[in-house]
């Protein structure tokens, strides 16, 4: 969408900012663009971090930068960083990550009209490893291991606050959804839509941050209390250490 265009989409809907990070994503990025630009929702921009690919990715971008808002190619520090770069450039009252091997489903376009309570973070469903996941959470269950990334639709507001922190190398979002949890300026409103194909395979779904893992007691005890910690603590220890628990 050209930016006229946009302005004339924004008179009467928030602008929500799409963020894509890719590096190499040339097999999966253009399905991903697609679904994005498949939506009925009028006022999405699309902002595209790419992290210096060396396969056909920039030739794609390239190829579709007339529907891009702002897309950028250079060597990066990460997922994380590139995805604060992203918030950088957004300039959406909403913000919603989606990974370059995923895709929006329909539904995602209802949920944005339904985004009222600029203190809420929102969150919903995606379709991951065969099924509807992962439905409305328990304070515990954000504790334990939250919405996914994919699900969840930022209000401005977090990132004029908050950062992802570099530190985590494949659970920062994670983190900040821990983070997000004990800062009274925001709460998560659960909306029943299921709003994107969740790619598993990726880095987040196969791999475990060591670094978070080390960290996370100590995020839940500040984050949400002792009751929520010695639940956690306790069945943590009955499951033997298992780092997923």
């Amino acid at each position: 969408m050209d930016g006229e265009s946009l302005k004339k989409a924004t008179a009467n809907n928030s602008l929500v900012s799409v963020i894509i990070v890719t590096y190499n994503a040339g097999q999966t990025l253009q399905k991903c663009l697609d679904s994005i630009f498949a939506q009925d929702y009028p006022a999405i921009e699309l902002v595209v971090i790419d992290g210096g690919s060396t396969d056909g990715t920039t030739a794609i971008l390239q190829g579709n930068a007339q529907r891009i808002t702002y897309w950028k190619s250079e060597p990066d520090e990460g997922i994380y960083h590139a995805m604060n770069k992203g918030t950088q450039q957004a300039k959406g009252d909403w913000v919603y990550f989606l990974g370059a091997d995923d895709e929006l489903l329909p539904e995602f376009s209802d949920m944005l009209r339904q985004l009222t309570d600029a203190s809420a973070i929102y969150y919903a469903n995606v379709f991951a490893e065969g099924k509807k996941r992962l439905g409305k959470l328990t304070t515990y269950q954000f504790a334990k291991f939250g919405p996914y990334h994919q699900a969840m639709v930022y209000p401005k507001a977090v990132f004029n606050k908050h950062q992802f922190d570099t530190a985590y190398k494949i659970s920062a979002d994670f983190a900040l959804t821990l983070k997000l949890s004990g800062d009274k300026a925001f709460h998560f409103v659960y909306l029943d839509y299921t709003i994107a194909n969740f790619n598993h395979t990726g880095i987040s779904g196969t791999q475990i941050d060591a670094t978070f893992q080390k960290e996370k007691e100590r995020l839940i005890y500040k984050n949400f209390g002792l009751k929520i910690w010695l639940r956690y603590k306790i069945r943590k220890l009955k499951s033997r250490g298992n780092p997923r628990a």
